[in-house]
């Protein structure tokens, strides 16, 4: 049963396969006659080849054995899948009786193309070759215009085979489409009035925001003016219209065009939205997110602009950026910021125009027409231009209303403030009329205290008169004092100068008399150049200070002598009061005095005190004349034994 049942169906298989193979393999053949103004090429009416090495000719793909070798467009439009690879469209028409005054030609609409070849034939089988696209000079064109067209030849009624060679760096759609030259003329002038009118709504959006900016120093308007500007040469570039109108004469900047502009876009979408919806403010960690995707973004373009180039046909890239602004929009939105509902509605529309324009380019919109799906994008760039200015006013608006309540509340604060200032006049005008009243009773109590104490003043001067005679007594009797205080205290100097020549002082008193290491150096200034200095090396009698405290220094030949040098004490290494002391004590004991005492009355050791007596009792026996004879110099002669010596 089941034997013959599939001996049955195989039969049936076999038929639809073949009835398949038929349908999708055959090409179609579009028929065009003198009423057909135009004709889009799409799914089985084109057929494609690749040629992933660019080695072959016309010739051979027209060859009977390349016929097999084409492929069925099976998509709405062909697409270059392998961006390296060349690919070869073939279209058959068949030609019905076209009038003789009639011209017509094939248009491409992929303005993003770099190369295209087209083989256009003529009579006796004969192929024109044509050549246009985004890689070649503007100027080159059959017509000054965006697109690429190519005339066709052949009038005659007949079956015609085209051929046309593709090459580009981005992903296209291959779009073929026959035109006459009159619906080409008249589509043109549609198409370019249209894009007037989309580009003259970014100038006029451009320069309202760049008045607004320079009003009032906003920067989300700045961002504005840069996005909408940066979405304008992102159309233009991808038209063709700057291509005919700004660089035609800079074929390869069409590669990084696009791309460059369409980095500004989401750099500068991304940027109005944190300062328009105050991302910082209101959703930091979305703040923080954005700049790491301007971080990120930024990187990628510079990789490609400066090393790849053609990693700009991943257009997609950008549809992160897209999505992080609107997902910013409505989070704001839902947390309370009105603005932001404009911002949404508008990147609404850009986000479904931007799926719309995919499906488009991928072959499966199936919503709206081609017409509408191919211009999806710059529709969509219009509503959100519209849109989010709406979210600009809405800001400025509530802004406004924030400003206007401000006032209204600085003006309630104001009459409050009026009200208690007039409180406070009264108040304090009550307590002046109070402070006048106890200012005038407190004058009539001064004015009585002034005559009492103006009374009081004369008998204090007459007071101060008998004060003034008694104060003259006394500095008179002040000035006498004063005599006698000086001869009084000359009297004790110089009985304690004698006293000090003497035997009769001990060391607290004789360091009364010298009490330090100053007082020192000066008596043995005074006893070495009491007469006059003159310089031990050259004999000189001009003198400085030098550095030592009262050392002379020569002013000729700079040679510095100590106060210490030429004396008992030069090498000293005890304090000069007490090396004075034991000079003092040795002299008034005529050297009888031991080391041992010395060591006691000084607190220096026994050994150090012995040096010194021996030192010093050596000078009073080469001195022992004049230490007989005494005098006023007593034991200084001692001192200044070397010197003289």
């Amino acid at each position: 049963m089941m034997q013959r049942l599939f001996n049955r169906t195989i039969p049936f298989c076999f038929f639809f396969f073949f009835l398949y193979n038929t349908t999708v393999r055959g090409q179609e053949r579009v028929a065009i006659d003198g009423s057909t103004q135009e004709h889009v090429f799409t799914f089985n009416e084109i057929q494609w080849l690749e040629d992933p090495q660019s080695t072959f000719t016309i010739n051979q793909v027209k060859s009977a054995a390349f016929e097999k070798r084409f492929r069925q467009n099976t998509d709405l439009y062909p697409k270059n899948v392998n961006s390296s690879s060349v690919y070869w469209c073939k279209i058959k028409v068949r030609l019905d009786s076209l009038p003789a005054d009639k011209e017509s030609l094939i248009e491409f609409f992929d303005q993003t193309t770099d190369d295209i070849s087209a083989y256009i034939p003529g009579r006796d089988g004969y192929y024109k070759e044509s050549n246009a696209g985004a890689a070649h000079s503007f100027d080159k064109r059959l017509f000054k215009h965006k697109n690429f067209e190519f005339k066709l030849l052949n009038k005659q009624k007949g079956e015609y085979t085209y051929y046309f060679r593709l090459r580009s760096r981005e992903r296209v759609n291959v779009i073929i489409v026959y035109r006459t030259v009159a619906r080409f003329i008249h589509y043109a002038l549609t198409e370019y009035l249209c894009y007037g009118i989309f580009y003259g709504m970014i100038l006029i959006f451009c320069l309202h925001n760049l008045l607004m900016f320079m009003a009032v120093k906003k920067l989300q308007h700045l961002f504005y003016v840069l996005y909408i500007l940066s979405v304008g040469f992102y159309e233009l570039s991808v038209d063709g219209i700057a291509f005919q109108y700004i660089w035609p004469d800079s074929p390869n900047w069409n590669q990084y065009a696009y791309g460059t502009f369409l980095f500004l876009i989401s750099v500068f979408a991304l940027e109005f939205t944190k300062a328009l919806l105050r991302v910082k403010e209101k959703a930091l960690p979305l703040y923080k997110l954005i700049n790491i995707v301007i971080a990120l973004r930024t990187v990628y373009y510079l990789y490609c602009f400066f090393f790849d180039k053609n990693l700009f046909i991943y257009k997609f890239i950008d549809f992160v950026p897209l999505t992080i602004a609107f997902g910013t929009g409505i989070w704001i939105w839902v947390n309370g910021f009105k603005p932001a509902r404009f911002f949404v509605v508008g990147y609404t529309f850009l986000f479904l125009s931007f799926l719309l324009k995919s499906a488009t380019a991928l072959g499966v919109n199936y919503l709206v027409g081609r017409i509408i799906g191919h211009y999806s994008l710059s529709i969509g760039f219009v509503f959100e231009m519209v849109f989010l200015s709406f979210s600009i006013g809405d800001q400025v608006r509530l802004l406004r209303k924030e400003k206007d309540k401000a006032q209204e509340e600085i003006i309630n604060q104001m009459a409050i403030n009026v009200a208690l200032k007039d409180s406070i006049n009264r108040d304090l005008e009550e307590q002046v009329r109070i402070r006048t009243a106890e200012v005038v009773r407190q004058s009539n109590e001064i004015i009585e205290q002034s005559t009492l104490i103006e009374s009081q003043n004369e008998e204090l001067m007459a007071q101060n008169h008998q004060l003034e005679m008694q104060a003259e007594e006394i500095s008179r009797m002040n000035v006498l004092l004063e005599k006698d205080n000086i001869k009084l205290k000359t009297k004790i100097e110089k009985v304690t100068d004698d006293r000090a020549m003497s035997t009769e002082l001990s060391f607290e008193e004789f360091s009364a008399k010298y009490p330090d290491q100053e007082t020192c150096y000066k008596f043995l200034s005074e006893l070495k150049w009491s007469e006059d200095y003159k310089c031990l090396r050259c004999e000189n009698t001009n003198y400085c200070a030098g550095r030592m405290p009262y050392s002379r220094r020569c002013t000729k030949c700079s040679y510095e002598e100590s106060v210490l040098q030429r004396t008992i004490f030069h090498n000293n290494r005890i304090p000069i009061n007490k090396a004075f002391y034991i000079v003092y004590l040795l002299y008034s004991s005529k050297g009888t005095i031991s080391s041992h005492q010395l060591s006691e009355k000084l607190g220096i050791r026994q050994s150090t005190c012995w040096s010194y007596a021996i030192r010093i009792k050596k000078v009073m026996l080469e001195r022992k004349k004049e230490v007989k004879k005494g005098g006023k110099q007593g034991w200084s002669r001692l001192v200044i034994a070397e010197q003289t010596s």
